[in-house]
C-alpha cells in the first residue's frame, strides 16, 4: 500500500492506495504546532480502526504547502509507517513541463493536482482547487503547465465580512433560496456565494480566451461539490485529485 498526504493550510487530506485503488481516506485540521508524535498517534488510531498494518505499507509521498510541516510529516512516517517518504518539491518528475516564471514558488499540490487532472481528464484542463485559497491551474493542450490565477478563498471572504465588521455575524457558507436576502445572513450568504460564482465564471472566461481552444474543467478541495452544483463549466468535481496525484508522482520518480 502506499500512503498519500496532502498538507494544506487549513487541512490535511490523507489517502491510503492499493495499487491504483484509492481504499482509503481522511481529512485532518491542519495544527502547526502538534508534534510528529501527535500526529503519528493519530494516524496510527485511523490505520488500526480500519484494520490496516504498518506492514502493508510500501511506500510514503508528501506535500505541503505549510514548510514547518514537512519535516514533521517527514518524521511521522520514518517513525510510524516505517518508510522514507518522498518529498514533492522542485526538480522532481512530474510529466509536465512547467512554463512558469519561478517553478520554485509553484504550490506541490498544485503540480499534483493537475498531474492527476491531466492523467483522468486529458488536455487542455482547468483545475480549480476551492482551498484556503482557490487557484486555478491551467494545462496546454500540449501538456504543458501555463500557470494560472490565486484568489482568496471563499471561507476566507466571508470570515473577513465578519471579523472586519461590528454586526455581521459569523455564517454558514450555503446557497440561499433567493438572490434578494430578507434578511442579515441571507443576504449575506447571497453576498458572498452569488459574488463567489461571479469570480470564478469571469476567471474562467478569460482563462479560457487566450488558451484559444475549450477546456475540460475540474474542481476539487473541501468546496468543490458545492460549485460544482452551481457553475455550469465545471464538468466534474474530485475532491481527492491532489491524492492521486501524488500516486502518480511517486510512481514516475520510484519505477
Amino acid at each position: 500500500m502506499l500512503f498519500t498526504i496532502d498538507v494544506g493550510n487549513t487541512s490535511i487530506n490523507v489517502g491510503l492506495f492499493e495499487g491504483e485503488e484509492l481504499v482509503h481516506s481522511w481529512r485532518l485540521m491542519t495544527g502547526i504546532d502538534r508534534s510528529a508524535d501527535e500526529y503519528g498517534s493519530l494516524l496510527f488510531s485511523l490505520l488500526q480502526r480500519h484494520g490496516v498494518s504498518i506492514s502493508s505499507i510500501r511506500g510514503a509521498v508528501l506535500c505541503s504547502v505549510v514548510p514547518p510541516l514537512v519535516p514533521v510529516f517527514t518524521e511521522v512516517c520514518t517513525r510510524y509507517l516505517d518508510t522514507d517518504p518522498l518529498v514533492v518539491e522542485p526538480g522532481i518528475k512530474t510529466g509536465l513541463r512547467l512554463l512558469v516564471d519561478n517553478p520554485r514558488e509553484l504550490g506541490p499540490d498544485r503540480v499534483a493536482n493537475v498531474v492527476a487532472g491531466t492523467f483522468l481528464y486529458g488536455k487542455p484542463l482547468i483545475v480549480i482547487d476551492f482551498g484556503t485559497a482557490t487557484t486555478f491551474d491551467v494545462v496546454s493542450a500540449g501538456g504543458d503547465f501555463l500557470g494560472g490565477a490565486i484568489a482568496p478563498g471563499i471561507n476566507i471572504a466571508s470570515e473577513a465580512l465578519f471579523r472586519r465588521t461590528a454586526m455581521l455575524p459569523r455564517i454558514e457558507l450555503q446557497r440561499p433560496k433567493h438572490a434578494i436576502g430578507r434578511g442579515t445572513v441571507t443576504a449575506m450568504q447571497s453576498g458572498i456565494l452569488y459574488g463567489y460564482i461571479g469570480l470564478v465564471e469571469k476567471i474562467l472566461r478569460e482563462i479560457t480566451t487566450e488558451l484559444e481552444s475549450e477546456p475540460f474543467i475540474v474542481a476539487t478541495g473541501g468546496y468543490a461539490n458545492m460549485f460544482a452544483e452551481i457553475v455550469p463549466a465545471i464538468r466534474v468535481s474530485n475532491p481527492d485529485l491532489s491524492l492521486l496525484g501524488l500516486r502518480l508522482i511517486y510512481e514516475m520518480n520510484t519505477m
